[in-house]
């Protein structure tokens, strides 16, 4: 039988840890290993436990949530291990900080319990999840900044054009399927494509890969923003990902 995957929680208040603990243990596939109430225990623990998967909250005393995902995302001990953000801001700076800090996902906490269960499943699977109404804010705030701000090391001078394509509508929120249909490619070429840019951007997954596009400039450089509706028909989806 297949492993279940292993899930620490990480939240500040005891009682909204005991109810994800109760959630996941009652879950096929799923089960905890441990909690932590604050971002230094976080960091231990995922040392101490090897989870698969991190569910972690933002706003915690002393260490908060986005640092102790950089001190897990950056160790070679814990890397491989996939945070989850869970909270209930959805302000920008708080999405994108958790980004660059490594998430793989980033989810709300008034989402429904059957969201968040395939949210786990979809991170601890190596792929990226944003929800819908983070990433339309996300695209939507990095594409009303006039011009572009290039980051050290983003330099994308050393993809092909059709890498720069790709890239570029993933940033968009394109899932791979989408990309096949728009560029008239086959679901393993794009695949191949992902590959190849998660290994020149030294990206850990796609959610840095949008990141990477928003730096170098590439997404404010190339298209004007999304309308309202293509925004609200764009998410980051988990079926058709790959390339890792």
């Amino acid at each position: 039988m297949t492993e279940p995957i292993r899930v620490l929680v990480a939240d500040d208040q005891s009682l909204l840890r005991g109810s994800f603990r109760v959630l996941i243990d009652t879950a096929h596939g799923l089960t905890t290993v441990g909690e932590a109430g604050t971002g230094a225990e976080a960091v231990e623990s995922t040392r101490r436990l090897r989870p698969d998967v991190v569910l972690m909250d933002i706003r915690m005393p002393g260490m908060d949530g986005i640092e102790a995902t950089r001190h897990i995302a950056r160790s070679p001990g814990t890397a491989r291990t996939r945070i989850l953000i869970l909270t209930t801001f959805d302000l920008d700076e708080y999405v994108y900080g958790a980004l660059r800090a490594g998430a793989a996902g980033f989810l709300l906490k008034d989402t429904s319990p059957e969201v968040l269960l395939a949210g786990i499943r979809t991170v601890a699977a190596g792929e990226s999840l944003l929800a819908p109404s983070v990433t339309r804010r996300l695209i939507a705030a990095f594409a009303r900044l006039p011009h572009a701000c290039p980051a050290p090391g983003s330099s994308l001078e050393h993809l092909t054009d059709r890498e720069r394509e790709v890239l570029l509508l993933v940033a968009r929120g394109f899932s791979n399927t989408d990309i096949a249909e728009y560029l008239h490619l086959s679901h393993g070429t794009v695949k191949t494509h992902i590959g190849r840019l998660l290994s020149k951007l030294a990206a850990r997954d796609r959610a840095q890969l949008v990141i990477s596009a928003y730096e170098s400039g590439l997404v404010r450089s190339q298209e004007p923003p999304l309308t309202t509706g293509e925004l609200d028909a764009l998410e980051f989806r988990g079926d058709d990902e790959g390339g890792e």
